[in-house]
């Protein structure tokens, strides 16, 4: 989530144009990315259950062939990306957005091949609570992508000055050497050797496969759902011009950013949760699950606050363009708020993964998002009672969304805990 505020950042000192070319080409590249490879997300709930009850050697089977499925969906999106100017270039947004957001996502289209194999990697080991080795290898990342992004944003050091499309060479850079390295420490650590990751070769498993897709398409689903929510505001937004793209992003970002505590909470409880339901320890799980929801409120009321006080200050940091920057300022109270229901879903969501429950919230996710949030907030954008909220109805039409989701999340989760301890009686 750094790598993505600093590109972010960088792109959004270079021009309005560049950080307005770049926040599509992202949004677009994360909704695709997340829909695909919501496949590869299954490996944590699997391997967590699988490690709960000890079942090492299945760990490191089910690794090797879900590899499989990783390499063949980073390929995949490689190829989508390498091919959406034509679709691009029929939504109502200026050209001279379009012609960044293009050049990014082509020069990404294959750091996103390993990124997906890099996140089967990251959830194999997070199944495992061994979660240190992934944050070290990804905060090592984010920091070699500031001079990456400063080299092709501003042309540095001799690299070609490319703006907002040198975000995506750098992304493309940092994630083959994450990649590289996520593969390396797993194959010497001392760590990984009971499960036998790499102790022999694999070819690819019918049953892994419909285990993974059973369990992971649902999420991916959900996920697109979610995204797709942001991406759909971002296009609304874009005839408003490139001033209010380019804010709405920030404020995407800021929000996005402050978001990362309490889903990672939520990613936490999927491991929790499911170690525990392979333990058949099920009274303990429902205690994780409620607990996560409880932290994860704690989370948003602090970030409500700290967004709410700094905002000004945090905006400064994005860009130098009064326009954007007053624009961003007022967006930001609503980031604030969006931050409590946001944090909830998250808690819930994170804990029902861990049950390996993904189609119910899945149709949760797209009642609240795509029924309520999205014509909602196109309603007050454009058109408002009396007068178009502009900017401001896509978020309240977000937030509506989001605080659907977290009551009926929340509902689901509560279900499934009672309909689980019911069934071990």
């Amino acid at each position: 989530m750094l790598m993505g505020t600093t590109d972010t950042i960088i792109a959004g000192r270079a021009s309005p144009a560049d950080l307005a070319g770049l926040g599509v080409g992202n949004s677009i590249s994360m909704t695709i990315f997340m829909f695909i490879s919501g496949v590869i997300f299954a490996v944590t709930p699997i391997v967590a259950q699988l490690y709960g009850a000890k079942k090492f050697e299945q760990i490191g089977q089910k690794l090797r062939e879900v590899l499989w499925i990783a390499l063949f969906l980073g390929i995949l999106i490689a190829v989508l990306f390498m091919n959406m100017g034509f679709i691009l270039n029929n939504l109502p947004i200026d050209k001279s957005i379009t012609d960044i957001s293009i050049k990014y996502l082509q020069a990404i289209a294959l750091g996103f091949t390993f990124l997906t194999v890099f996140t089967c990697l990251r959830c194999y080991s997070e199944g495992m609570k061994l979660t240190v080795p992934v944050f070290v290898i990804a905060f090592c990342g984010m920091i070699l992508n500031i001079p990456l992004d400063l080299m092709f944003v501003y042309g540095w050091f001799g690299a070609p000055k490319l703006g907002g499309v040198g975000c995506g060479i750098a992304t493309t850079i940092v994630s083959f050497i994450m990649m590289v390295a996520m593969f390396f420490y797993i194959a010497i650590s001392k760590n990984y050797k009971k499960t036998q990751p790499f102790s022999k070769f694999s070819w690819p498993s019918s049953s892994t496969t419909k285990e993974a897709v059973k369990l992971g398409v649902p999420i991916g689903l959900g996920i697109f759902i979610e995204l797709s929510m942001f991406s759909g505001a971002g296009i609304i937004l874009a005839v408003l011009g490139e001033s209010i793209v380019a804010s709405h992003y920030i404020a995407i970002n800021i929000a996005s950013l402050f978001f990362m505590i309490p889903l990672s909470i939520g990613l936490a409880a999927a491991t929790r949760v499911g170690n525990l339901i392979g333990e058949e320890n099920l009274i303990q799980a429902k205690t994780a699950s409620h607990s996560t929801i409880y932290l994860c409120i704690i989370a948003a009321l602090v970030n409500i606050a700290v967004i709410l006080v700094f905002r000004e200050f945090i905006v400064s940091i994005y860009t130098t363009d009064i326009v954007v920057f007053n624009l961003t300022v007022g967006l930001l109270i609503f980031a604030a708020f969006f931050q409590l229901p946001d944090g909830i879903q998250m808690g819930a969501l994170g804990s029902l993964r861990g049950y390996k429950d993904t189609f119910v919230p899945m149709i949760l996710l797209f009642i609240s998002y795509w029924i309520f949030a999205l014509p909602v907030g196109y309603y007050l954008t454009n058109f408002g009672f009396g007068n178009p909220y502009g900017a401001s109805g896509m978020w309240i039409g977000m937030i509506i969304g989001l605080s659907i989701f977290s009551i009926l999340s929340i509902l689901r989760l509560r279900w499934v805990t009672r309909k689980s301890l019911r069934f071990s009686i």
